[in-house]
């Protein structure tokens, strides 16, 4: 039993389970299922709770959120869209943080040694829901990778969660509308959602390049615990033989 509670077999686990999703979701492709395979005559409601479900547990295999937003569009237009592509959102990054912080967590928390390491795990451990509400705002890191990287610090489930769920709003927003007015591309509602796309991605890209060059420019901070190494004091003396 202590053998199956180490964190390293925990963390074995997680991989082999993540991998499978993944190699399901390239023989299978679930997400056409979500557009091409509804099953017809059920109630709205039921129809976009199932759509919610379902899409969590896409989104939690790896399944392309851009691909989902679109198919919820198309399938319930905007506002129902909207609805059930912002719950599966929620759902499914849950799912994740729970798997990541169940299984993950103990075994990775020690490797967190680099810089760029350190400063993501300090940022979303102290400021949890600013720092993933910006993450989901700007979606410069991919989902997946976003919600394993908070697994494993320590963010709370309330900061997590509310962040994800506010944040997601417009660009989730933009692709189901996208999705929802595709078969008339020149619309005014297909161009201002695409351009949302575009304009937001490009916000991402310059965000992710300020990020990167102010950590690279940052001093190294002592490791917890500690302290500072002492100037050493340069005279002008030398030493005899």
């Amino acid at each position: 039993m202590s053998l199956l509670l180490a964190p390293w077999t925990r963390l074995s686990l997680l991989v082999v389970l993540l991998v499978s999703a993944g190699v399901c979701v390239v023989l299978y492709e679930p997400q056409r299922l979500l557009s091409e395979g509804w099953p017809p005559g059920l109630p709205l409601g039921t129809a976009v709770l199932l759509f919610a479900v379902a899409y969590g547990l896409c989104t939690a295999a790896f399944v392309p959120r851009p691909l989902l937003n679109l198919g919820a569009g198309a399938v319930f237009g905007a506002q129902f869209g909207l609805a059930a592509a912002v719950a599966g959102t929620v759902l499914g990054a849950g799912i994740a943080f729970g798997l990541g912080r169940a299984m993950g967590q103990d075994a990775l928390r020690p490797l967190l040694r680099g810089r760029w390491l350190k400063a993501a795990d300090g940022q979303l451990s102290r400021h949890g829901f600013r720092s993933m509400l910006a993450v989901r705002i700007f979606p410069g890191v991919p989902f997946a990778a976003a919600n394993y990287i908070a697994a494993v610090s320590r963010c709370g489930w309330l900061p997590f969660l509310t962040a994800t769920a506010i944040g997601t709003v417009p660009n989730t927003a933009a692709y189901v509308i996208a999705g929802g007015s595709a078969s008339s591309p020149t619309s005014p509602a297909f161009l201002a959602s695409f351009g949302f796309i575009a304009v937001s991605g490009l916000l991402a890209g310059v965000v992710a390049w300020r990020k990167r060059h102010r950590l690279a420019a940052a001093p190294a901070v002592p490791a917890a615990g500690m302290p500072p190494q002492p100037t050493p004091v340069v005279t002008g003396f030398t030493q005899g033989p």
